[in-house]
């Protein structure tokens, strides 16, 4: 298998890179979180209370983000979008290996999905509720996933990986 590295994917990693850095040295005041109104952060799981209802964070500059979200309402769940600026800190507060980083992340059922992951596969996670799991991701914005589509057909190989809080990394298989 070939390894093409675009500059759109070179560009994706190092922005994801660097503001995972700077979210580690801002790490001593805890993980960030969105709040409400009255400024109280709400529980990590607490957006998401429906099996059904899906919270995804995505960078305001990017469109493949909103194309996965049409996806994944196509396939029946009920998906907010939220605009955020600060995306290395999202993914930490889900607790997203860095390598394992895209561009945008997810919250159902208290899982977090990263990137570009097809739908058989969050629904595999969410009816077999993994204890050990805490989200599954396709690294990078492979072309071909969902919401990567290329207009010529062409696609890159991809796998759809599993993360526990422990930090071990392992194929998620629907």
């Amino acid at each position: 298998m070939k390894n093409l590295m675009t500059r759109r994917h070179l560009f994706g990693l190092i922005a994801v890179g660097s503001g995972m850095a700077l979210a580690a040295c801002n790490s001593a005041s805890g993980p960030a979180a969105t709040s409400d109104k009255n400024g109280a952060a709400p529980a990590p799981g607490a957006e998401t209370s429906s099996p059904k209802r899906m919270l995804v964070y995505r960078d305001p500059e990017c469109g493949c983000c909103e194309a996965w979200a049409d996806i994944a309402r196509k396939a029946g769940y009920d998906v907010t979008v939220e605009n955020r600026a600060d995306m290395a800190a999202v993914k930490t507060r889900y607790g997203v290996p860095g390598q394992l980083a895209s561009c945008h992340t997810a919250v159902i059922g208290g899982y977090a999905i990263e990137g570009h992951v097809p739908m058989r596969h969050v629904a595999r996670l969410l009816h077999d509720k993994p204890r050990d799991i805490r989200g599954i991701a396709v690294p990078g914005m492979p072309r071909g996933s969902p919401g990567m589509e290329m207009p010529d057909g062409s696609a890159d190989a991809f796998e759809v990986m599993a993360f526990g809080s422990d930090g071990k990394v392992s194929e998620f298989r629907a």
